[in-house]
This record gives C-alpha cells, structure tokens and sequence, in this order.
C-alpha cells in the first residue's frame, strides 16, 4: 500500500490520462427552443440530462420577476468502463433557432505516469484480477479449487519463537524474490507476526510487536471480517501472518520515496499467495500473508521509519493492514470462494479505503487513534475535490492516483450510506458484505446490489458531493452522505492546518450568469466538473450545449450526462 510521507494534523472531529482528439465529424448546430426544455421551479429540483436525445442542447426558461436561480451544473461520464475519457464543452448562449446536426461517436486515453509506490500497487492488484497470469505460473491448468486450499504445510498455528522462510517479491514487477527468514515474534488466535531476522537495529521490541497484534487481534480483524467476509486458509494454520519485512523497505530507494508526492510503499498483498495457479509454484508462500515495512531509525534500507510519532511504523502498519486485509478477503471471496474474477482495480480500492475508515470508527470520534485511520482518507477526497477535472473515479491506470483512490472511497462510502437501510454499523456491515459475496463486480457489481443503474447512483454521487452539507440548503436524501459533513470537517482541518488544506472547502466551482458559461476540457470516467450558473429576476431564458471540444457529439459509450441542480 502506497503511504505519503507523514502530514502533521491536530485532532480530527467525527462529523457523522491525455485524452485522444476526437475524429473529424459534423458539428452540433447551436441551441434552439426545440432542445431539451429544463423545468426546476423549486430549490432541490434536479435532472440529468442525456445529451444524446436533443443534440446536446438544454434549455432554461425565463426567470420571474421575482425569481432568482442559481443552477449547479455537472457534466461528466457516467460510464461503469474504467478509463474512458472525452473532450467536452459546455457554452452558454441565448435560445435561437438552428438546423439539427448529426450524431457522431469518438475517443479513449492512455493513462498517466504514476510514482514508483502507486506502480507497485496497481501491479499488485492487476496481477489479483488477472489471477497472476503475467507471473507464468510454474505448473499446468489450474487445479480444483477443493485441490487449491488444500495444506502446503503442517496444519495449525506456527509456535512462538518458530522461524520460516517466505518468498517475497523484492522488485515493483515482482520479477525477482527474495528469501526472508523471519521469527514469529508475537501470537494471538487469528495473526501471527514474524520479523525479518535481519531487521536494522532499534526496531519494535517485544511490547510494541505484542501490542500490534492485540491490535490486529480486537480491533482490525473483527472489523475487516465484519464488513466484507471471511479471509482464506488454505494452509489451515488458522491465523493471516504479518511479516515485517526489509525486502518491503527497498522496495523504493532513499532517492525515489523522497522525491515530492511519490511515498513509500508501507505494505502489501500478494494474491499470488493464495492463487490456484500457484499452488505449486516457488514464488508463492501458499498462505495468508501481509507484507510490511519495519523499523528503520537509521534509514539502512531507504527512507528513515521511526518506531513511533506521526508516520511511525507503529501508526502506519495497522493502517496498511486494515488496507490490504480487506483485498484479501475480497480475493478469497470473488476468486477462491466462488470461482470468479477479482475485483476491478477502482472499487477494490474503495472498499479498501473504507475499510481504514471503518478501523477509525473502532475509536472514539476526535482522539489521535481516530484521526490517523481516516486522515489519509479525508487527504485523498480533499485532492479529489479539489481538481475532479483532473481525476477519475474509474481509473485505467490500475489503482489510480492517491486523489483517485480518495474519489473511490467518497464513492463507497456514499453508495453505503445510501443502500444499508439504516446508520448503523451492522447495517453497513450487512450491507458490504453483500458486495464481496458475489462474482458480479465493478458497476455491474454497485448496480446489481443497489437495484440502480450504475449511471443514476454515480450522477448522484456527484451532486452529494456539493450538496450534501451546503449551507443553507436541505439537501434531499438521495443526495446526501450521512456520515460525514465534509465542509464542516474541511474547514476544521483548514483551520488546524492552513498549508496541507489551503481551502475551507476544496470543491469551488467557477461562475458566471447562464447565458455566458463556458467550460473546456476532458471528462474522465466517473467524474464530472463543476460550474455555478445564475439567473437573475426577469432574465431571459437561456441554452446549454453538452458537445465535445470540437462542438460535436459526445460518444455514447462513454454515457455523457449533464446534472443539473437548483440550490437557489
């Protein structure tokens, strides 16, 4: 799992790719009164709308003379296709009569580089959805699965004071490993820590590793279980081991995690681990293994990593654990339980943000255990909102960026609050539950769990986004998360940290009066862009046109909307 070098934060409250330029086609013709005809008479008043049935072109009536509007308008692609992308525009203008243009169709992108960290992670859970077919397994078809959880090894738990050697993937393409002997240094009933015998000097004693594991044990795995099922044993020793690792450590060198914005990589599934593919392959520890970072004071391996404080193995692994535990289960669930794919890439990753979430819930709201569970989370969503125009939630390079990941756990945790059935943690949990325990997934997986098309839930989800807490505003159900009030939570991190959140609300949409909007750019899947529109009393009515940059028609595939929402 990929971690940012440590950001310094007070108490937290609890608060309830390029794209292609598209082919030469046929313009659209500009807005006429035959358009789309958009009737939003009362505040909380929405519609989305399909640009594919008017030529693009929507239609806003005249004001009152005692009206006054103010429209948000998101356009965005609401395709459950990760990657796809389109240029877009969307002009302002007063209603006058054209000919009609004919349709068209267009355009993908290649992905973005990303960090080394953020590489490494994307290759992880490729290789889980593809069930590590790049590896090329060292052994014919693969085997029954009754035949694949079979034991590799003596059944029942590893003693205390026991040594093993793993395999452990020691570059970011998995193309070599390396032997780790390693000592099980503390025991509980469901996890087993073992410690790289070559760990640097002045790493966690004795009292800190059984800590971690009283962790592990009480808080995290209970809640990891809870919310998305039972992890595997297939080598029936009956706990999920942690190695703490060097290999880990060098997996990014001193040069690379220090570079701005690239991190560090603080630990990791490996789904080759437990693949049926692999039962019989060297590479694989044929087990439930977490890797993890150790102790480095010195900084021996690459970057320092204190033992303690803001950023300390002791505050990091836990994290990174509730992280990768729930992609565990979730292969054990989709893959090895039911004979199905892996989770894709975005979604997996939102479950898996959430699942940090969740391991903050297991503290009283407002204290430090609390505040460094979800902090991550709430920096991934601020980055997100902050630029949407540069983000998708349903990314194509793998895992996404940082700000995608914070696009997916926003996505995951509003689905949640919207389909549980009520606020509680059981509800939730029953409610997650049901998006492991299935071979649909991705938006086929949201839409068939919800009863909702995927278009109408993320369109939706967008409008939360701005409207959920805005003040002054009673935001319908559908459009709100329960548990959270992000802008009251943003301003209180802006205050207690002006540089890490420079805004009171990283979501500010440009304006302009209706007739005069005018935004250009690229929509990527998922995502939507922002814009505040007004209309004041007695104004005339004015148009919308939702084309691409070349002001012809959006690809359908790509299943382009234009919400629009009346605040005021």
């Amino acid at each position: 799992m990929l971690r940012r070098r440590p950001i310094q934060l007070g108490l937290l409250s609890f608060l309830g790719a390029v794209a292609c330029r598209d082919a030469a086609a046929p313009k659209l013709p500009p807005c006429t009164d035959g358009g789309f005809h958009v009737t939003l008479p009362v505040v909380s008043a929405s519609v989305s709308f399909d640009p594919g049935t008017a030529n693009g072109c929507i239609v806003f009536p005249a004001n009152g003379p005692a009206d006054s509007a103010e429209f948000v308008l998101v356009p965005q692609l609401t395709t459950g296709i990760p990657g796809k992308t389109s240029s877009y525009r969307l002009a302002g203008d007063t209603i006058r009569p054209a000919p009609v243009g004919p349709a068209y169709s267009a355009s993908l992108a290649s992905p973005e580089d990303l960090p080394p960290a953020e590489q490494f992670h994307r290759f992880l859970r490729l290789g889980d959805e593809t069930h590590w077919r790049e590896l090329n397994p060292q052994i014919a078809p693969p085997p029954t699965l009754q035949a694949a959880r079979s034991p590799a090894a003596p059944a029942g738990p590893p003693a205390m004071g026991s040594q093993r050697t793993f395999k452990v993937c020691s570059k970011l393409d998995c193309s070599s490993f390396a032997n780790v002997a390693a000592t099980v240094r503390a025991l509980k009933s469901n996890v087993a820590i073992y410690v790289d015998n070559t760990a640097p000097t002045g790493g966690l004693d004795s009292m800190a590793l059984d800590s971690l594991a009283i962790m592990f044990e009480n808080r995290l795995y209970p809640t990891d279980t809870a919310a998305f099922g039972r992890e595997s044993d297939i080598d029936t020793n009956s706990v999920v081991m942690v190695l703490m690792t060097n290999t880990v450590n060098k997996l990014v060198s001193t040069a690379d995690c220090q570079k701005p914005g690239a991190g560090y990589i603080a630990g990791f599934f490996f789904g080759a681990d437990l693949d049926p593919a692999f039962r019989n392959d060297s590479r694989s520890n044929k087990g439930e293994v977490f890797y993890s970072i150790v102790a480095d004071p010195a900084g021996t391996l690459s970057c320092a990593h204190q033992v303690n404080g803001p950023g300390g193995v002791k505050e990091v692994v836990p994290i990174t654990f509730i992280h990768e535990f729930q992609h565990m289960i979730s292969f054990n669930q989709h893959v090895l339980v039911r004979g199905g794919d892996a989770e894709v890439l975005w979604l997996n990753e939102g479950f898996s943000h959430y699942a940090e979430e969740l391991g903050g819930r297991t503290y009283a709201s407002g204290t430090p255990e609390f505040s460094n569970f979800v902090k991550g989370d709430l920096i991934n969503a601020y980055t997100y909102l902050d630029s949407t125009d540069k983000h998708f939630l349903l990314p194509t390079a793998g895992i996404g960026s940082l700000s995608e990941r914070g696009a997916a756990w926003l996505f995951v945790r509003f689905v949640v609050d919207r389909y549980a059935g009520d606020t509680t943690g059981a509800a939730w949990n029953a409610f997650t539950r049901q998006l492991l325990a299935t071979t649909d997934v991705g938006a086929a997986n949201i839409a068939n769990r919800t009863g909702d098309t995927f278009t109408d839930i993320v369109t939706r989800w967008a409008l939360a986004n701005w409207v959920s807490d805005l003040p002054g505003f009673s935001a319908p159900a559908s459009l709100k998360y329960d548990s959270w009030k992000f802008r009251t939570t943003y301003a209180s991190l802006h205050t207690q940290n002006g540089t890490a959140f420079p805004k009171t609300f990283p979501l500010t949409p440009p304006t302009s009066a209706g007739r005069s909007v005018n935004l250009t750019g690229t929509l990527r899947a998922g995502s939507g862009v922002y814009m505040r529109a007004f209309q004041n009393p007695s104004e005339p009515g004015f148009t919308l046109l939702f084309s691409n940059g070349s002001r012809g028609p959006i690809a359908p595939n790509t299943v382009p909307r234009l919400t629009v929402i009346r605040v005021r």
